[in-house]
């Protein structure tokens, strides 16, 4: 027998690609000569001919019980001597054939997931969002993501308060509650503290998050909680037809300000910044590839990620991103924030951001700078992260500053849950609490 194979893709073949693969040989004694691979390849998922058996140019990597990587070589006498279910992977021998047995068998017991797709994230409820509503987007982009993050639709909740956007979870085929207004971040605060093994998303509004909800906002960031929230910001409240915000820009005009409004707005990266939020981010509605990226950064984060999207709601607040959107203004007015590059734009990106001690400064390369000139962002540096908060001009102003999108802050902090389970590790392991003691405390007079 020259070879005998077998094979299971898991993961999603655009971006996680994952081959099992199990190659064997016999030399002309009958023994097993080669067991070729027992691994993943990401370039292979779409069965692509590994190789001849022993052919070394093919690639190894042997997995152990659950599937983590435990060796990885392009050779596989690399491999040798690294140990699988208790047994070692020996590059001649009949070991060889037990190991590839054991790896069938513990196949043949495990319930493989099925490959999923941003299909299978989508339900039969017909989307009741106005024609050409930002909210469509950015909804499609949470579909596409959800399959490459490898979590089972049943272990992801999606929980919204109330507004346009907060219809979100009736979309979604996964687990989800439309709650209460403004208080979205508190459920899914108790339902993180209760099932911490969650993937939870809160999908909140400017008014929803910044208005009613705002204490519960700022609460949830600094306790750190590990969940993600998307804001939707469109600087307006949509579903009651067109009242300022509190993200509405000063004098504007609505059906609840006619004379123009006289409230300073949040910026709300600042705010998440200020309650001591581990993750904050800004996208847009009309930049998939962007919003993508920043949906996968704010699952990968550890901790409260507040991610703020731009959503145009193009019936009562029609454009009011689009200079930061359209083709012919979007490479002068907005500023990719990008770990470890400096902070360059423009059309030809001729332009860059400087330091000048504590104050940002823009400068032009026709007048003798260059990219070593510019700042280099860090988004680990809390100070400059509040600076780049600050960049929050209004665009129509001469002198103003390009607006950042990107990952202005990310850092670690334990998360609220965890502390909570080592406190309650810790209580079930002293004695039976006495219930009297603790309501009469240890602050104790006597009157005589």
């Amino acid at each position: 027998m020259n070879g005998l194979g077998f094979s299971a893709e898991v993961g999603q073949p655009e971006l996680v690609d994952v081959v099992v693969f199990f190659s064997f040989g016999f030399d002309g004694g009958n023994h097993i000569n080669n067991l070729f691979a027992i691994g993943t390849d990401r370039d292979r998922a779409d069965g692509t001919d590994l190789g001849e058996v022993g052919d070394p140019h093919g690639f190894v990597s042997v997995l152990g019980e659950h599937g983590q990587v435990q060796k990885q070589a392009d050779d596989p006498d690399q491999t040798h001597g690294v140990e699988i279910y208790g047994l070692k992977y020996e590059r001649n021998g009949w070991v060889a054939m037990i190991l590839v047995l054991c790896y069938l068998c513990h196949m043949s017991e495990t319930t493989v997931q099925p490959l999923l797709t941003a299909k299978d994230f989508a339900t039969d409820q017909e989307v009741r969002w106005c024609p050409g509503c930002g909210d469509y987007s950015i909804l499609a982009q949470v579909q596409k993501v959800m399959p490459t993050l490898g979590i089972p639709r049943e272990n992801i909740v999606f929980i919204s308060g109330i507004g346009c956007s907060s219809r979100f979870p009736y979309y979604m085929n996964t687990f989800g509650m439309h709650s209460i207004h403004g208080r979205a971040t508190s459920i899914a605060s108790g339902l993180k503290a209760s099932r911490p093994d969650l993937s939870v998303w809160i999908i909140t509004g400017d008014g929803d998050s910044l208005s009613i909800g705002g204490n519960h906002t700022i609460h949830l960031l600094r306790r750190n909680f590990n969940v993600n929230i998307l804001m939707f910001n469109n600087q307006i409240y949509g579903l009651t037809k067109g009242q300022y915000s509190p993200t509405s820009e000063e004098h504007k005009i609505t059906k609840s300000t006619p004379m123009g409004s006289i409230d300073h707005p949040f910026n709300p990266a600042a705010l998440a910044l200020g309650a001591d939020a581990t993750f904050v981010a800004r996208s847009m509605d009309r930049d998939p590839k962007h919003l993508q990226a920043m949906l996968l950064r704010a699952h990968g984060h550890k901790g409260s990620s507040f991610l703020e999207i731009y959503q145009n709601c193009n019936i009562f607040n029609d454009g009011a991103f689009e200079i930061f959107t359209e083709k012919g203004t979007k490479l002068t007015e907005t500023l990719i924030l990008e770990q470890g590059q400096p902070l360059v734009f423009g059309a030809e990106k001729e332009k860059g951001i400087r330091l000048n001690g504590l104050k940002p400064e823009v400068i032009s390369f026709a007048d003798g700078f260059s990219a070593d000139d510019c700042w280099i962002h860090d988004e680990t540096d809390l100070y400059k992260a509040q600076i780049l908060t600050r960049m929050f001009d209004d665009p129509n102003k001469e002198g103003h500053f390009p607006r950042p999108f990107g990952v202005f802050y990310a850092t670690e902090r334990v998360c609220y849950e965890d502390l909570m389970a080592e406190q309650l590790a810790v209580a079930e392991k002293n004695k039976q609490p006495d219930l009297d003691a603790l309501l009469r405390g240890k602050e104790v007079w006597e009157i005589s």
